[in-house]
């Protein structure tokens, strides 16, 4: 009779420890003192845009994002396309397909740049913007830096010029975000 009592009891206390855990490893976004590498997770992109299916994806992106209309909801899409982006361009510098993941990166660096005056409207219009989401949108721009880097060190000679272009793209979007 206890050991049917002690075997629910048991897996209980499993689930209500490591659940937490487990979000709370996998959701950390914060910086990193020793190598200064920003530890921010990267979503999972899905099919890359050398895949056949692709256009179907940036065509749902396109309407996902005509269809949002509120300021803050639409940053945060906008924080996830282009993390989705980075994802894609680390993923296919990776495969050795440089000028593809450079122009990756540089749609996602475009839809990053749309982000601080998206923050910016919402809070002339009176919205409060929650220190988590700065904190993000920061780690998140950090993040892109770091691999826009990794890019430009792993390019040829010939491409580190639009790599550069995508860098100030980036250096824009940070100088904007500090003003906010």
């Amino acid at each position: 009779m206890t050991r049917k009592f002690l075997i629910p009891v048991f897996i209980v206390l499993i689930l209500f420890f490591t659940v937490p855990i487990f979000y709370l490893t996998n959701y950390s976004q914060t910086i990193s003192l020793e190598d200064k590498k920003t530890v921010y997770e990267l979503p999972y992109p899905g099919i890359l845009p050398d895949h056949p299916l692709y256009i179907f994806k940036a065509a749902r992106d396109g309407i996902w994002a005509f269809s949002t209309r509120d300021n803050l909801k639409k940053a945060g899409l906008y924080i996830l396309l282009s993390d989705k982006r980075a994802k894609m361009a680390q993923s296919l510098n990776r495969k050795g397909k440089t000028d593809l993941a450079i122009s990756t990166m540089s749609k996602g660096e475009k839809y990053f740049l749309k982000i601080p005056e998206l923050l910016k409207d919402y809070k002339s219009q009176g919205g409060a913007i929650r220190q988590e989401m700065l904190d993000k949108v920061k780690s998140s721009n950090n993040k892109h830096k770091e691999i826009i880097q990794e890019l430009l060190k792993n390019s040829p000679e010939g491409t580190q010029y639009r790599i550069a272009e995508i860098l100030k793209l980036n250096q824009t979007s940070q100088s904007q975000l500090e003003s906010l």
